[in-house]
């Protein structure tokens, strides 16, 4: 935690150089990338977890799916005001991390149309696409 703090308020020497760059990369003040970061990331929570909640209501696995993507959206959008869209983009298409940015980007596609477009959908189909896998598995039903 005392790193974190080092670094959040440019104190920390290793990562000098690091700060130096992301200030540089953006015309936002450190304070206003963090709090949009902050916003965007507490957005991104409070809509998975909705999502979830939905899940449950009739008709609720299209709202499961809606709002998990967003979810799962605005979380990845909040690291971009820490580091830049561009700089995100780098690092999530490196060919360490290539996989599974693939990977995770096609399941958040995945769910989006198993849910809107499919006429029949089960639980079991969406979470095995979701990492709510282990918590929900339900019998199939059709959705209306």
């Amino acid at each position: 935690m005392e790193k974190l703090r080092r670094v959040l308020s440019g104190q920390d020497d290793e990562e000098q150089g690091l700060t130096a760059q992301v200030l540089d990369a953006s015309s936002l003040s450190f304070n206003t990338r963090l709090k949009w970061f902050v916003i965007c990331f507490v957005a991104g929570i409070f809509f998975s977890i909705l999502g979830t909640g939905l899940l449950w209501l009739p008709n609720g696995v299209k709202l499961f799916a809606v709002f998990y993507t967003l979810g799962n959206l605005a979380a990845l959008a909040s690291t971009c005001f820490l580091m830049g869209p561009v700089k995100q983009l780098k690092k999530m298409f490196e060919t360490t991390r290539l996989l599974a940015t693939i990977i995770m980007l096609l399941c958040l596609v995945f769910t989006l149309c198993a849910a809107l477009w499919v006429s029949y959908v089960s639980y079991a189909d969406i979470c095995s696409l979701s990492p709510l896998h282990h918590c929900l598995r339900t019998e199939p039903r059709p959705v209306s």
